[in-house]
């Protein structure tokens, strides 16, 4: 078994960690690689899900579904003949029964962008353009002349799939204040004719989009029969403010979240577990995530049984539902903090900041996922891990998206609360974070799956 990876703990540190993280997910098929990379450094065995599992006590396990990541660190103590796992705590994340709950880290893996159209190249005035469609629900306008690489998964005629990253080739420039005088009285875009982007000069096309891909990938176009790709802001994240308090970045919502559960579950101590400890990094969430790798699949649920079967081959339906019903998951998200600019858009007495620690999200709609049981999970794994969390709640005039919380509630019925880190930005192609937050939710989630 290789060494464990160094995990992070001062801000510098999880700042440049974070900055690896991020560059090297520019979609969800590479988070699951970079994410995948890590564990691997860490002793993980990769399995996969045509095969059959032979799980151990102590051992550290992850599968990969299209662009989503499921990894766990089993309990080191012994497994009794009777299938009890000895020491196992009760209540939510722990067990009381013959086998033992889990305690889920779970985030997503996507962001809003566009995403290619199939075949859809042409020329427009004498330039080179995409077709593109609108990804989940980004600020349109921050996605205006910037530079853009492309980047996403191919499928090959063999069946295979490969990973692909353009360089920056591609920009949807800003029509002239000239051209629009009433401009900064009110942008409005229309997602078909001003978010197309260029890439070239028709004049100079030596290669398509296609072509440009496979060769980034070193594969041969003419055995690319499909594609997955998304358009990608190549600017470097980093930090910035007067005490470089800040941290800029693509993509945050939500590589931040999967960023600190991974770190998390590789940096748990499997001799001092007594449930399961388990990552989810799901797709699909910025568009719903009703499919077989978002969280209204039955990715979660197909795993945490097989767990169970595998490691209690004399376990029951009943011991299954038993364990879920033993179980916890923190759903781990971005939220908004409150913004200086625009203090009228938010809950007039609940104002988290940037800097307060990471949210609890509350909601009487259930679009959060949090109740008083949950609530107290939270506050027990923050105080562990010595870092202040704060409330959020929406203006009542303003209702708030949603998060894979509700859903993982819903299709497995474990006690579920929502989190996040606040941010400033969301769904931006530069999206923002106090740097201490991200330290403190890494430590939050680290203590939380330790139990």
């Amino acid at each position: 078994m290789s060494a464990s990876p160094v995990i992070p703990r001062t801000e510098t540190q999880v700042a440049a960690d974070l900055t690896d993280f991020i560059s090297s997910s520019p979609s969800s098929y590479h988070a699951t690689d970079t994410a995948a990379a890590r564990f691997d450094s860490a002793g993980f065995t990769r399995l996969h899900e045509r095969e059959k599992w032979s799980l151990e006590a102590g051992q550290g396990c992850y599968v990969i579904r299209d662009g989503a990541i499921i990894a766990w660190r089993t309990p080191a103590s012994t497994v009794d003949t009777s299938g009890a796992a000895p020491g196992a705590a009760t209540g939510a994340g722990g067990s009381s029964g013959a086998v033992p709950g889990f305690r889920v880290f779970g985030s997503h893996t996507d962001s809003p962008a566009f995403k290619l159209k199939p075949g859809n190249e042409f020329a427009v005035e004498g330039t080179r353009q995409i077709g593109v469609e609108v990804y989940g629900g980004p600020l349109l306008n921050s996605w205006l002349d910037r530079e853009l690489a492309l980047a996403g998964q191919l499928s090959l005629a063999d069946g295979s799939v490969v990973l692909a990253q353009t360089p920056s080739i591609a920009r949807i420039p800003q029509l002239a204040i000239h051209l629009d005088r009433q401009v900064n009285d009110g942008l409005t875009l229309d997602k078909q004719r001003h978010t197309t982007p260029i890439i070239g000069l028709a004049e100079l096309a030596e290669a398509d989009v296609i072509e440009l891909l496979a060769a980034s990938a070193e594969v041969d176009p003419e055995q690319v029969v499909g594609h997955d790709v998304y358009t990608i802001p190549v600017q470097t994240p980093g930090t910035f403010g007067a005490q470089e308090e800040f941290f800029a970045s693509p993509r945050l919502d939500n590589l931040l979240s999967v960023h600190a559960g991974v770190n998390a579950l590789i940096d748990v101590d499997a001799a001092a577990l007594d449930s399961i400890a388990l990552f989810a990094g799901f797709d699909h969430e910025e568009i719903g995530s009703n499919s077989r790798s978002g969280a209204c699949g039955p990715f979660l649920a197909d795993v945490t049984e097989r767990i169970i079967a595998s490691l209690f081959p004399e376990s029951t339906r009943s011991d299954y539902l038993a364990s879920l019903a033993s179980s916890i998951c923190v759903s781990s998200d971005a939220g908004h903090a409150a913004h200086p600019n625009y203090p009228e858009r938010h809950d007039p007495h609940v104002r988290p900041r940037l800097g307060g620690g990471p949210l609890l999200k509350i909601n009487a709609q259930q679009r959060y996922a949090t109740d008083a049981v949950g609530t107290a999970a939270w506050s027990q794994a923050c105080t562990a891990a010595g870092v202040e969390y704060q409330n959020f709640v929406s203006n009542n005039a303003m209702p708030c998206g949603s998060t894979i919380g509700p859903l993982t509630a819903t299709r497995l019925g474990m006690t579920t609360v929502d989190v996040g880190p606040a941010l400033y930005s969301m769904h931006s192609a530069r999206e923002m974070v106090a740097i201490s937050d991200v330290v403190s939710l890494g430590a939050a989630a680290k203590a939380f799956l330790q139990g």
